[in-house]
């Protein structure tokens, strides 16, 4: 557990900002994996993965949580919010498919800073009567996600839901997973945001929007760039510049605190960094949140 977390958040407290929305009906996981970046279909039951929405340009519009709950239920995790928007953008594809989409109010998401009881890697895991448990951690940083009833999902107040929003913002950075806010949607591709780490695309499954620009740059080794962990003196806003020797070398995709993940160039020598004209120290990721 983060050592600035007061003992109150030993327990599952609401995590502010995400979100949740349904795909409900006998087509839901074919229309997930015609529309996601993820190979819903090959999913077992019971199980989650790490998924991107992408535009017809291949740049990333939303990373998520897919849950394959049942045949005929996936639920999306959004942990950037912005459900509405997604579901009325994805209505438009929805055409004769037997899927309705539903933004989820009655469900919330909490988390901890320990490892779960019963969820294991990719597994979803029941708990309690009606509580579903999946594993975001690894050893090095053990965390636990937990969906259920709203009402019975506590929220922190005042400061400490900041503390403990910002402590589990960061958590994610550490791992490379990128949080993307409205000014760095359709900005970056998978690949520069590293979501083969998490196993968050397929080049192999059929045609989904941005699927052939995806493919491409796979196959044809084009990725020039991706995600590193800075340490910046000061938070840092997304979009913001990275430079080396007075020269723009990448950009700041997504910032918790003093931490950011910049795409930057895969071949850069070692000279230091800086971000708005003060020191960035480069860190090294935290594997073992691929799904």
């Amino acid at each position: 557990m983060p050592d600035n977390l007061p003992p109150a958040f030993v327990g599952y407290p609401r995590l502010p900002g995400h979100q949740l929305l349904s795909l409900l009906g006998p087509e839901a996981a074919v229309f997930a994996h015609a529309q996601f970046s993820s190979d819903v279909t090959a999913l077992p039951l019971r199980h989650w993965q790490w998924s991107a929405w992408l535009s017809a340009k291949g740049r990333t519009l939303a990373v998520f949580q897919l849950l394959r709950i049942s045949e005929d239920h996936v639920l999306l995790v959004l942990a950037d919010g912005n459900a509405d928007e997604i579901a009325t953008q994805l209505q438009r594809f929805v055409f004769r498919r037997k899927v309705k989409l539903q933004v989820r109010s009655d469900i919330a998401v909490a988390g901890a800073f320990t490892a779960p009881e019963a969820a294991s890697g990719a597994a979803i895991a029941f708990v309690g009567e009606q509580d579903w448990e999946l594993d975001m951690g690894s050893d090095a940083l053990p965390r636990t996600l937990r969906i259920g009833h709203r009402e019975q999902v506590p929220a922190a107040e005042g400061a400490d839901e900041d503390r403990f929003a910002l402590a589990w913002r960061q958590a994610d950075l550490r791992f490379g997973l990128p949080r993307l806010e409205a000014s760095q949607r359709e900005t970056w591709t998978p690949q520069q945001l590293g979501l083969d780490r998490l196993n968050g695309y397929s080049v192999k499954k059929g045609c989904y929007p941005g699927q052939e620009i995806v493919a491409r740059t796979h196959f044809l080794g084009k990725a020039k760039r991706a995600l590193q962990l800075l340490h910046t003196a000061a938070p840092a806003a997304p979009g913001t510049a990275v430079e080396q020797s007075g020269a723009a070398l990448g950009t700041v995709a997504c910032v918790a605190g003093e931490l950011a993940l910049a795409v930057l160039p895969l071949e850069t020598s070692d000279e230091a960094l800086q971000v708005e004209g003060q020191p960035a120290q480069r860190l090294p990721l935290l594997e073992g949140l691929a799904r």
